[in-house]
């Protein structure tokens, strides 16, 4: 017969480590003044920039519309309209190695005008696509950016001086230095009508200032109004409280009301444990971040009721033994089943961690700290609260068996 590992032994000790946790992640909350808000929660502008210096300018005065896109693999320029035939001239980087060839090449589009500012042998791959301004070309000149590998770093401090005049502004890195890539937050307070429009310029024009006239690539635009951003919050809020009394109401159902209660704790127990690192490691906290801590929960409950129904069934085996040694039986038989699903599922989690960016690199994140913390609840928390529920039951019926003895002694 398989040893029996005496779980219940350390319940009190994982306990303390798990409060221990939740008021580091409290502590943390008062430190940095709440969460690092996501756009979604916090009304204002976010903007991703990058420092890409300007390598060509199109413009286009033929037939027709000319609109422009771009990926990591190639450039592209469609040609449509309703008095001409649609036409797509391709230039993968691949074929173009270089800007002086892809330059070249594009001659060859009537109507479009392509001015080279940068050396003919940069390289066709450092192109970075920006969202300023509006790919559809026209008699204005459009700029194409590219990040020099020469280029070194660029200090967050001179972000941030050269944001000054704009008030309270919240700059962060992204990614690698060499990247040279910058998340800016500006909050709106409400007392301009159009903040989004006039926000984006006077970062755009503060920026251009300190560092240059066509150095920025605006990767990114993103606003959220406060009407919405309260709304949204309120949302979450009341989905949260919901799955909570939608699983208590279920885990009842299925088992007892003491049962339901550890596993709602546990569950809370996640959820705290996930924030308190989001607020340590000062993730974004944003609808993706709502989407890891909801699907935590989700997994941390089903291996919860996988456990509490070998509980169930080895009562029902060893009816000769204590609660505590079935407990401990139960859990010992399902832990090879946690452990191989859980390993199983970090697999596909851990490919998102290593081979993504930005905001899905967060939600791997959080999914690992949850599932760590999901195993470790099910077993030293929810399982802990069961078994000192049933030791207060036992306690009080032995009690009141000593009474009741007691009474007829006196009668």
């Amino acid at each position: 017969m398989k040893s029996i590992i005496q779980f219940s032994k350390v319940f009190l000790p994982a306990v303390i480590i798990s409060l221990v946790l939740i008021v580091s992640g409290i502590v943390g909350y008062v430190v940095y003044g709440g969460f690092n808000l996501g756009v979604d929660f916090q009304a204002g502008l976010i903007q991703e920039i990058q420092f890409a210096p300007t390598a060509l300018q199109l413009t286009y005065t033929g037939k027709g519309i000319a609109g422009i896109s771009m990926d990591k693999n190639k450039l592209e320029i469609v040609i449509s309209g309703s008095d001409v035939e649609k036409k797509t001239y391709s230039f993968p980087y691949a074929t173009y190695q270089n800007l002086g060839a892809m330059v070249d090449a594009m001659a060859s589009i009537e109507g479009l005008s392509v001015k080279l500012l940068v050396s003919r042998d940069v390289s066709s791959a450092a192109l970075v696509q920006s969202a300023q301004g509006n790919p559809r070309l026209g008699s204005a000149a459009y700029g194409v950016h590219y990040l020099d590998p020469q280029s070194g770093a660029v200090n967050i401090a001179d972000v941030r001086k050269a944001l000054t005049s704009l008030g309270s502004v919240s700059v962060q890195n992204l990614g690698q230095p060499k990247d040279r890539k910058f998340l800016i937050r500006i909050e709106d307070k409400g007392k301009e009508a159009d903040f989004a429009k006039l926000t984006a310029e006077r970062i755009n024009t503060a920026l251009q200032n300190a560092f240059g006239e066509g150095q920025i690539a605006i990767s990114r635009t993103d606003y959220v109004g406060a009407r919405f951003s309260k709304h949204l919050t309120e949302q979450a809020g009341m989905l949260l409280v919901l799955t909570l009394l939608l699983i208590l109401v279920y885990v009842s159902f299925r088992f007892k009301f003491h049962y339901a209660a550890g596993a709602v704790l546990a569950i809370l127990h996640d959820g705290l444990i996930m924030v308190a690192f989001i607020v340590w490691l000062r993730m974004e906290f944003n609808t993706t971040t709502i989407a890891a801590i909801l699907t935590i929960l989700g997994y941390s409950i089903n291996d919860t009721i996988v456990i509490f129904d070998r509980i169930r069934e080895t009562l029902k085996l060893y009816p000769n033994s204590s609660f505590e040694e079935n407990l401990n039986r139960a859990i010992t038989e399902t832990l090879a089943r946690t452990f191989i699903t859980t390993i199983t599922t970090m697999f596909a989690v851990f490919a998102l961690f290593f081979f993504t960016t930005g905001t899905m690199k967060d939600f791997s994140l959080a999914l690992l700290i949850g599932m760590t913390s999901g195993v470790y609840s099910t077993i030293f928390i929810a399982s802990a609260f069961v078994l000192f529920w049933e030791k207060k039951v036992q306690k009080n019926a032995v009690k009141a068996a000593d009474a009741a003895s007691t009474g007829l002694k006196k009668a």
